[in-house]
Parts: C-alpha cells; structure tokens; sequence
C-alpha cells in the first residue's frame, strides 16, 4: 500500500521499536545504577517507579488499543497477539513484585536492592525476547497498512526521564 495511510502506518512501526528502545534504555540505566550505586536509594527507587508506570502505559495501550486495532483488520494476528497478551501478564506480575521491593525498601532498614536487581535483570531478558517478538510480527502488520485511529497516544505516550 503506498498511500499516506501505508506510509502512516510505517512510521508506525518506527515508533513502535523506538518505543522499545526507549524502554531498554530506561531499565539498562537503572540496572547500571544499581550495580554502581549512581544514585541514592530514594533516587534509584523514583527512577525504578518511573520505568514500572512507564512499561505499564505502553503495555495497557498495547492491550486495550492497539491490538484491539489489529484484531479488527487482521483477525490472523489473534494467535499472536494472545501470546504478547500473556507475555503482558508475566511482565506485570514481575513489576508487581518490583513495586512490592521498592516499597520496602523506601522503609528504614528496607535493603532490598539486591532483589530489586535481581527481579530487573529478569525483566530485562523477558522484555528483549517480548520486544524482539512484537517487532517481527507486529511491525510487519503495522507495515502492511493497518490503521492507527487513536491508539498510537497510548502506547508511545509514555514520556521522557
């Protein structure tokens, strides 16, 4: 399709692995900090929050919009598409857990850092092989030309920190 809707569409895409990188970049930082102390513990905590809410806009935008979107015009994509969707699920559970951590150690004598990195360095790997995943077959559906209406807002409208 090479019309302004295909060309849409394809930056799209675009904005979809920029979005990823983002949150890459966003957990390498922090995961960095905590191995090097960066910042104080207060700091690191805010940092690590930001980046919980962050994934999870991008994450609920994906599920409540986007792939609502994609299942209208390529119904094909549901196998996809339910396999992102408990890749979701599995991501939420683990930032429930960093949420939990950062929470406590927030309190006086609440070191938890060790198991904040440990929870992130999970993270990460489930995030790389989830993004990696969703840009194959996602991308190549937005690519293709389907339309954006209003989701694009909420998945890629997560900020900057």
């Amino acid at each position: 399709m090479a019309s302004r809707d295909g060309d849409r569409a394809v930056a799209l895409s675009r904005q979809l692995a920029r979005a990823h990188e983002e949150l890459r970049r966003r957990i390498r930082e922090i995961r960095t900090g905590l191995g090097h102390r960066r910042w104080d513990d207060e700091a690191l905590l805010t940092h690590c929050l930001a980046f919980c809410d962050a994934l999870t806009s991008h994450h609920q935008g994906e599920d409540d919009a986007m792939f609502s979107q994609l299942l209208r015009e390529r119904p094909d994509l549901a196998p996809t598409i339910a396999n992102l969707v408990e890749d979701h699920g599995l991501i939420t559970s683990i930032l429930s857990r960093v949420r939990e951590l950062a929470d406590r150690a927030a309190e006086p004598r609440g070191s938890t850092l060790a198991a904040i990195d440990r929870e992130l360095d999970g993270l990460a790997a489930i995030m790389e092989s989830h993004f990696r995943y969703e840009e194959r077959t996602i991308s190549a559906a937005l690519d293709d030309g389907t339309p954006d209406s209003d989701w694009p807002d909420m998945v890629f409208g997560f900020g900057t920190t």
